[in-house]
């Protein structure tokens, strides 16, 4: 994305900003070193068309990782706990997305810490910049501006209260979750649910000047009448 456009979006992103997404209690630990990412696939260049806003339910991520040292920020609880948090904001192309672009400016521990509580995982931030925010731009601090920008102006609905109501489904999750955000059709809100049917992801569609738009049906995931669960972490 050209400098200049990128600006333009982000002065825009800056209007529509209404409530901090996440109510959760959250302390950034220290950080001193960024993890080494070696990417597991070829580069890829492509025209970017849009881009996807993925948010993991942090509850049923970390139920079989409660004990992992590799997730002890996210899972252990010593740091908060929290409810959906941001996977990665992901750049999309026509029928592919492009990938592993290279990095003309690295990620410091300083910016590592400072999304921490909306990407509890070190290796996770660093990832998603090695392997989609290089494709969109050269500083990692745009990269991730944009997103915590995105990630701010979202509502997150009560799933803690709509996890008990019978009969759920992919489509009560996709509309709550529409219904906090005005402005955002459910057209525009992929629901990724695990193969035991309870809620693993949220994918929130936008075109390449950040406004909502369709999810095509492989980010659309779940359809309306599939049955779904959402673990709350007790």
């Amino acid at each position: 994305m050209r400098p200049r456009r990128f600006a333009w979006t982000l002065a825009l992103l800056a209007l529509p900003a209404t409530a901090h997404a996440q109510a959760y209690q959250c302390r950034a630990p220290r950080v001193s070193s960024v993890p080494q990412i070696a990417a597991d696939s070829k580069p890829r260049r492509v025209p970017i068309t849009g881009y996807t806003l993925a948010l993991s339910w942090s509850p049923e991520f970390c139920k079989p990782r409660e004990s992992a040292p590799a997730h002890r920020v996210q899972c252990s609880g010593e740091n908060g706990r929290f409810g959906l948090v941001v996977h990665g904001l992901w750049p999309q192309g026509t029928r592919t997305w492009p990938q592993w672009c290279r990095q003309e400016n690295p990620l410091t521990p300083a910016e590592l810490r400072k999304r921490l509580c909306m990407m509890p995982s070190a290796r996770l931030i660093a990832r998603q910049w090695a392997k989609h925010g290089s494709c969109m731009t050269k500083r990692p601090e745009t990269y991730f501006g944009v997103t915590q920008i995105l990630w701010e102006s979202l509502r997150i609905p009560e799933y803690d209260r709509i996890s008990r109501e019978e009969g759920l489904t992919a489509g009560r999750i996709r509309r709550a979750f529409a219904e906090a955000n005005p402005g955002l059709p459910a057209s525009a809100v992929g629901v990724k649910l695990n193969e035991r049917g309870w809620l693993q992801e949220l994918r929130l569609c936008y075109s390449k000047r950040f406004r909502p738009t369709r999810c095509d049906d492989r980010r659309y995931g779940a359809r309306d009448g599939a049955r779904a669960r959402i673990w709350r972490g007790l």
